[in-house]
């Protein structure tokens, strides 16, 4: 199995900075591409930003140019930079796995962590 935490979320003034993480944990082979997603209250959910294994990115108009996703796959562990942070911002962010491989079973697809709060209030 697999096992996906998040960590790093918490309060921050407008204009502030944090930084997430997502570690994975369990017997796997290798993992695709994985990415934050958001939701506020009230709202749904919402991609934030994705990488693939190979360290292509894509993000949502909302966060370019102050976020930045990136992954370290010895560490299985994919980080979301955050700055220039918003009242907007304010949601609960979760990490997602597209595609869990292993060697002696079949894939895992579509695995979430639990999330992480982040709110953006002075």
């Amino acid at each position: 199995q697999v096992q996906l935490v998040e960590s790093g979320g918490g309060l921050v003034q407008p204009g502030g900075s944090l930084r997430l993480a997502c570690a994975a944990s369990g017997s796997f082979f290798s993992i695709s591409t994985m990415g934050w997603y958001r939701r506020a209250p009230g709202k749904q959910r919402e991609l934030v930003a994705t990488i693939t294994s190979g360290g292509n990115t894509n993000y949502a108009d909302s966060v370019k140019g102050r976020f930045t996703i990136s992954r370290d796959n010895a560490k299985n562990t994919v980080y979301l930079q955050m700055g220039s942070l918003k009242p907007e911002d304010t949601a609960v962010y979760s990490c997602q796995a597209d595609r869990v491989l292993f060697l002696h079973r079949g894939p895992l697809h579509d695995v979430w962590g639990q999330g992480t709060q982040v709110t953006v209030s002075s």
